[in-house]
């Protein structure tokens, strides 16, 4: 089987542009954990879940960070952060473009590659998703869960 047969035309993509909060907002509608970022439609990026989920990390804690309004009060009063730090974190990421944390560095592969390529590239990469590209021109993607389904219909 061919990753044509079973890959997803219909792609949802972001642009380079796009901010934290209008990404988030695609993901959700669209009931995605990812997409190919493009720019004139050509492929530059691609944006995750994950991606998102990285900036509520505190560097030096290596933590997530949710704070509840108590938190807000009480984290520069222990100390925990500096105060600028404390500042940054509850600045307004969702007005962050996504050209600054999308990976530019995207796994592609071709619609005449075999499933099994496309899956052995997932893994090996570890990666949940692979835009389908011919001439840098995304038409189409592929997810775990696309090879998953295929494999139901063998």
């Amino acid at each position: 089987m061919k990753v044509k047969d079973i890959m997803n035309s219909n792609v949802v993509f972001c642009k380079p542009d796009n901010t934290i909060r209008e990404t988030a907002k695609i993901l959700r509608e669209n009931n995605i954990s990812g997409a190919p970022v493009l720019e004139s439609d050509e492929l530059v990026g691609i944006i995750s879940e994950g991606d998102l989920l990285k900036l509520l990390i505190i560097p030096e804690k290596g933590e997530l960070w949710l704070p509840s309004p108590f938190e807000v009060i009480e984290v520069p009063i222990r100390e925990l952060l500096s105060w600028d730090d404390t500042k940054k974190m509850l600045s307004d990421v969702g007005s962050i473009r996504i050209e600054e944390i999308m990976t530019k560095n995207v796994h592609t592969i071709s619609p005449e590659a075999s499933v099994e390529e496309a899956s052995e590239h997932m893994v090996r990469h570890k990666i949940n998703r692979l835009p389908i590209t011919v001439n840098n021109h995304v038409v189409g993607i592929i997810t775990r869960g696309d090879i998953i389904e295929g494999l139901a219909k063998l």
